[in-house]
This record gives structure tokens, sequence and C-alpha cells, in this order.
């Protein structure tokens, strides 16, 4: 007779390094995103709307990251391909980083990216059954 259980939400360790690394790039976009409204407040930007469009689609690219580090942190699926995406995106970024004399910064948002991507590439997700991947089926037919 075989016992079903419920699937473990155990958060792995390239679950935790995904998440961490998520919550940093969400930290650093939430900083740019108070940036600019450090410059509306002092009056340092020519353009208030424009300031004020950027730094709102900003928040909202900060917020998504910070929803991605909590999926994360409760060990889900589903925070895989956005993830993923989200730091593909980043690549072309921090190459056009390093063409404008930039490379510390380059340096780090690509590093930040790539690792990024393995982690979320290396997390185990879950099959169609419910079961863990890498898991092997103990079910034995009798």
């Amino acid at each position: 007779m075989t016992e079903s259980t419920s699937p473990s939400r155990e958060v792995r360790g390239s679950h935790r390094a995904a998440g961490l690394l998520t919550l940093l790039e969400a930290l650093a976009v939430l900083g740019f995103a108070g940036f600019y409204v450090y410059e509306m407040v002092t009056g340092a930007t020519d353009d208030v709307t424009r300031a004020a469009t950027s730094g709102a689609l900003i928040l909202v690219f900060g917020l998504g990251l910070l929803a991605l580090a909590r999926g994360w942190a409760r060990a889900a699926d589903w925070p895989r391909t956005p993830t993923v995406l989200w730091n593909a995106l980043l690549l072309p970024v921090a190459w056009s980083l390093h063409e404008s004399d930039r490379t510390p910064v380059a340096l780090a948002v690509g590093l930040v990216a790539v690792a990024s991507i393995v982690a979320a590439v290396s997390a185990p997700g879950r099959r169609a059954d419910g079961s863990p991947d890498g898991e092997r089926d103990t079910d034995v037919v009798s």
C-alpha cells in the first residue's frame, strides 16, 4: 500500500540564494526610485513629470522584485521564469554600462544577474505529480 504525502516546501540553498539576490536587486531598484523622489523634492530635475513617471515605473519594478524574493523565500516554483527573464534583461544593461566607462557598476550588475540566473535555474522545481524534482519515486508495487 502506498502512502500519499504532501510535497515539502523546504527552502533549499538555491532557493535561498535566488531569494537573497532578488532581494538585493529589489533594494537597489527601490533606491533608484527614492533617488527620483529626492530629485523632485530638491528641485534637481528640470522635468518633474518625467522624474515622477520614471520613479513610479521603477517603483513598480522594485515591488515586483520584492514579490519575487518573497516567492523564493517560500520555496515557490513560479518565481523561476520571471527571475531568469529579469536578469537576462540586465545583461545588456551591464554591457551598456561597460561601454559607457562605468565598468565597476557594469561588473556588479553583470555578476549579480548571472548569479541570479544560475540560482534560479538550479532551484529544484515540482513535477506534475507534486513531488520535488530530483527525488526518486519510493512507491513499491507489491
